[in-house]
């Protein structure tokens, strides 16, 4: 585990992931790859903040990261929006992750139009029935600049559940983002760090359990009933 990006912490009290116990034979080996998302392109993000820090303690469980920046991406209604560059990149990276990171800032009561934008471009499923999302871990967390609040989390926990992912149980809210972030952009150890630590653990031992099981996890009743009826269309089709 590599805690050198890391603010103090309490070195006894960070374990690493025992994988041993959250993989089965067969199951893949590699790093986890977690896709982080935040909500806001101010210059002063906290939600982008929180992301990098989350995407730290990732990286010190041993997962691989990627941060998407949503600058420049189209409304979904806009002429030739699917194929804009950011659509396609936001895409690969779904496609790629095993699990995500949603973070957004809290605006007037709800998440941020920026992060259901990005929600919004992730379809259920690609050509070739590639799925973006389904079966996937998701953990969320929330940032606000005045009192503890839990309405964008549960806002995204509802997406998550639509997008056909395992949302985690545990989540992060940090108020008055102002006063905890420093100068240099860290979220220092305390409270609400812990709890950041705490959310970004659990996502990692879920995936490890989801990860090597996602294929069977949605295998489902109805397609397998369309599948089967797509192949007796096909055999009765007079040639």
């Amino acid at each position: 585990m590599d805690l050198d990006d890391l603010p103090s912490i309490v070195p006894e009290a960070l374990q690493p992931i025992a994988v041993d116990g959250l993989i089965a034979e067969g199951d893949p080996t590699h790093p986890p790859r977690i896709l982080l998302l935040y909500g806001s392109l101010r210059d002063v993000s906290y939600s982008r903040k929180a992301a990098e820090e989350a995407a730290r303690i990732l990286r010190a469980f041993g997962c691989e990261t990627r941060i998407f920046d949503p600058a420049g991406l189209p409304l979904p209604d806009d002429a030739g929006a699917s194929e804009h560059p950011k659509v396609a990149e936001l895409r690969d990276l779904a496609v790629w992750s095993e699990g995500m990171v949603w973070s957004s800032p809290e605006r007037h009561g709800a998440m941020t139009g920026l992060m259901k934008l990005q929600i919004d471009w992730l379809p259920l499923s690609l050509k070739g029935g590639i799925r973006t999302t389904q079966g996937k871990t998701l953990a969320v967390m929330q940032i606000s600049g005045g009192s503890q609040s839990f309405n964008a989390v549960n806002q995204m926990r509802i997406l998550g559940r639509w997008m056909r992912m395992l949302t985690i149980p545990n989540q992060s809210s940090i108020p008055k983002a102002w006063l905890e972030f420093d100068e240099d952009g860290r979220l220092p150890e305390g409270s609400f760090y812990r709890r950041v630590v705490d959310v970004m653990e659990e996502l990692v031992k879920f995936t490890y359990l989801v990860r090597g099981r996602q294929s069977y996890l949605v295998n489902r009743y109805s397609e397998r009933v369309e599948s089967v009826e797509e192949v007796h269309k096909r055999v009765s089709k007079p040639s």
